[in-house]
């Protein structure tokens, strides 16, 4: 795996790992609140989400980084 391709596949990991995280943490705003919207959550926790985030992004991507090096599945043919 190139450089270039451990980055795209990275970032993809990253973006599908943050929208399984987003969920975490959710309480809803309460009605009387100022700049309440339906389904806003009253703290959204961005940052601890996004660290989260990115240490699963990481993990993971050792992990594919891996099946992709070893020839444990290959499609190449050898």
């Amino acid at each position: 795996m190139g450089w270039v391709t451990g980055i795209v596949v990275y970032i993809l990991t990253w973006w599908v790992v943050l929208f399984a995280i987003l969920p975490l943490w959710v309480k809803p705003a309460d009605p009387g609140e100022t700049g309440y919207a339906l389904g806003a959550p009253k703290q959204p926790f961005m940052w601890r989400k996004i660290a989260l985030t990115s240490g699963i992004a990481a993990v993971l991507w050792v992990g594919i980084y891996i099946l992709v090096i070893e020839p444990w599945i290959s499609f190449r043919g050898g």
